[in-house]
């Protein structure tokens, strides 16, 4: 039987996480799971009905905690429609990805893993593409520069950036991620013309 507790499923969940970027997939076990939680052996088979279940859990919460916090939706919400502005949004989203290090790092074990698990190889596309749509989405309503290629282009080049500086952390010193961004809209972004000309 699935236990329900959801503070403690959310601790096997953040925990998971935690095991996933250290160990990797075939580190990740319930058992693995109830050390890193620091709760009593078997305790995670309480709460998810497989491994499966597990992974795609771990998953789904990475997502989750990189949702920005209510001010930052608020600022955002204000702040001017420029490319400036849209390369702020953007160094921001960087960091607030690169700060949960060990959250991107179970996202990438996770694509390892769904090259063998075609069930979590559809979760985590069906996942995924939802998260670009919705972004596509927001850039659309938003007033932003660009278009929704754009949107895809930075997606993909900002992931391999943050790829880069977590797995690789001196090929690009932390002090040129910045530049690094605003490069990115620019170019990507480059003559689009938002609601003020930019």
């Amino acid at each position: 039987m699935v236990r329900r507790n959801d503070e403690r499923r959310a601790a096997l969940v953040d925990a998971a996480i935690e095991v996933l970027a250290r160990e990797g997939a075939r580190g990740l076990t319930f058992r693995a799971v109830d050390t890193e939680a620091g709760v009593p052996g078997g305790t995670a088979s309480n709460y998810f009905a497989n491994r499966d279940d597990l992974l795609t859990q771990a998953g789904a919460r990475v997502y989750e905690r990189y949702q920005p916090d209510e001010a930052t939706v608020a600022r955002t919400e204000t702040a001017g429609r420029d490319r400036e502005t849209y390369a702020q949004l953007m160094r921001e989203l960087v960091e607030r990805v690169a700060s949960f290090r060990t959250g991107y790092l179970a996202l990438l074990e996770l694509r390892l893993e769904a090259v063998r698990r075609p069930e979590l190889r559809k979760v985590l596309t069906e996942r995924i593409r939802a998260d670009v749509e919705a972004n596509v989405a927001y850039h659309e309503q938003s007033g932003l520069p660009g278009d929704a290629t754009a949107v895809r282009l930075l997606i993909l080049t900002l992931n391999w950036l943050i790829f880069e500086q977590l797995t690789l952390p001196d090929l690009y010193p932390a002090e040129d991620r910045d530049a690094l961004v605003t490069a990115a809209v620019d170019r990507i972004v480059g003559g689009s013309a938002g609601p003020e000309g930019a």
